[in-house]
């Protein structure tokens, strides 16, 4: 699915905005429903959470820092 550059950063603003905040509630409510783990394999969890939400939202954020015309690669 292509998106103009306008569209990504309207995405990617709603994103950052609106998803990620969920997405962290969300986190941290299923780690607290679990027993709480140890400290080092509770700060991994956290660190391979923080970071899974980006991979399906990397085609939006590519080039969003970027003027529209030096965009080369979508």
């Amino acid at each position: 699915m292509k998106f103009t550059y306008k569209a990504r950063r309207r995405l990617s603003l709603f994103i950052v905005l609106v998803f990620l905040p969920c997405y962290i509630v969300a986190a941290v409510t299923i780690i607290t429903i679990l027993d709480r783990p140890p400290v080092w394999l509770e700060f991994i969890i956290y660190v391979l959470i923080g970071i899974s939400w980006i991979f399906p939202f990397k085609f939006i954020f590519r080039g969003i820092g970027q003027h529209e015309k030096q965009i080369t690669k979508d």
